[in-house]
């Protein structure tokens, strides 16, 4: 199988991205009425006499254009900004084929092996950006700390695209330069979730989804690029394989994981497949699902309809995956200056605040602490006993005072990311071999 090309992710494996903005899509935060409680600080306020007739389009999935967002950021800088939602599918391929249809591209780190050889997205000038020593050291060099997990993490890290060689380049550089492909703003931690009063003990190991304890009572996210990496998550901690890289798996690794998988499925492990985000609410809710592949948001959502749900710290680690924000190469003139204006109002601290409270960690975490209360502060970043009830960006109560964030503080969590959301050089052969894996 040759290596995977734009035309192949696009007419193939690209198509499997839809689920996953789908289901982030359908979350709490891509819905959510407007109203931001608890923000101590106000945003800044930024001169934009000679730029107040731009209107800048942004195109990403649903977990970032949000418009309490789009307000602030209008009411702060002085000119336009349409949002536009797609799939990860089409937001991908809008940026490879379309660049004339958007100015800034909302995406993940991942897509950019993909959208930056297309040429269709100008290299930011680091220089520019005023908060740039402020983003956190997993985007701009990869190491968090000293024996942290994450700075030797698999998959597409964030560190091994985030800079170009050169102002003209599409040349990923293997060292920081002033040029970057996109500014961060947001990422994560994902792992598993489950019911601990359907479960009846601690799970602290990505083996368990494969336990014959739980048959029938187990359920895997359904789509290719990540359900894959999740599935080597369990067989490598059950010690039936192991993986020079599982974010870019060989056609031997894929045609193991497959064979296995399906065992598995034929043995009656998997009550069901999930591949939006009301979907794992509803499987943990009703107790059809006990433990199961889970996005943050969810674990939330389940807690908030009045069942306990644990967002398992596993041994093994997390999967990661970070989303950024990258400039169209049709950007020139005032609108780029506009551009750049944005890009710096979204490291100012509001925006890390708003999304810190929907469990998501900003890019700049010291300046969204200046836009948080020290107790939400405490809770989300260092993993410390609510000192307060903790409110959502939306008004809406998702943790009682006493909650512990599952997992713990910022560097417990991040530090532990060992594998990165990817798209693989054998993404063609993936997608056939999963497809393989549902219809068995």
């Amino acid at each position: 199988m040759s290596k995977i090309n734009r035309r192949t992710f696009i007419q193939g494996g690209l198509a499997t991205g839809a689920a996953l903005a789908a289901a982030r899509c359908s979350s709490p935060q891509a819905q959510a009425p407007s109203g931001t409680p608890n923000n101590p600080a106000q945003g800044p306020t930024i001169n934009t006499n000679q730029i107040k007739d731009v209107i800048l389009r942004l195109i990403g999935t649903g977990a970032a254009q949000i418009n309490d967002i789009r307000v602030k950021a209008e009411e702060d800088l002085g000119f336009k900004i349409q949002m536009r939602a797609l799939s990860t599918a089409e937001n991908v391929q809008i940026a490879v084929t379309q660049p004339k249809q958007y100015d800034i591209y909302d995406g993940e780190y991942f897509s950019l092996p993909l959208v930056v050889p297309s040429g269709n997205l100008q290299p930011i000038e680091v220089s520019r950006i005023q908060e740039f020593d402020a983003i956190t050291p997993i985007f701009t060099t990869g190491e968090l700390y000293s024996g942290a997990r994450v700075n030797t993490s698999q998959g597409t890290a964030p560190r091994k695209v985030m800079y170009v060689t050169g102002q003209d380049s599409t040349e990923f550089a293997p060292e920081p330069t002033n040029w970057a492909t996109m500014i961060p703003f947001q990422y994560n931690a994902d792992t598993l979730g489950y019911r601990p009063d359907l479960v009846g003990r601690k799970i602290e190991s990505w083996a368990e989804l494969f336990n014959p304890e739980f048959r029938g009572k187990t359920s895997l996210l359904d789509i290719p690029s990540i359900g894959i990496m999740d599935a080597a998550m369990v067989l490598e901690a059950q010690g039936l394989m192991t993986f020079e890289d599982k974010g870019n798996m060989t056609p031997e690794e894929l045609n193991q994981v497959t064979k296995l998988l399906i065992e598995q499925k034929r043995a009656g492990q998997f009550r069901a497949f999930w591949k939006s985000f009301d979907e794992s609410v509803n499987f943990m809710t009703s107790g059809e699902v006990v433990l199961q592949s889970m996005w943050s948001p969810a674990v939330t959502a389940v807690k908030a309809r009045g069942f306990e749900c644990i967002y398992a710290p596993l041994k093994e680690g997390y999967r990661g995956w970070g989303g950024g924000l990258g400039l169209s190469k049709n950007l020139s003139g005032i609108a780029l200056d506009a551009a750049y204006d944005y890009l710096n109002w979204m490291l100012d601290g509001w925006v890390g605040g708003f999304l810190s409270r929907q469990g998501y960690y900003s890019a700049a975490p010291e300046k969204a602490r200046n836009f948080m209360q020290p107790e939400e502060w405490d809770f989300w970043y260092e993993g410390k006993p609510a000192a307060i009830d903790m409110i959502d960006p939306f008004g809406k109560k998702i943790e009682s005072a006493g909650a512990v964030r599952d997992g713990g503080s910022f560097t417990e969590r991040m530090g532990n990311v060992v594998c990165w959301n990817s798209f693989m050089q054998q993404q063609e052969y993936l997608v056939y071999k999963w497809t393989e894996f549902i219809v068995a």
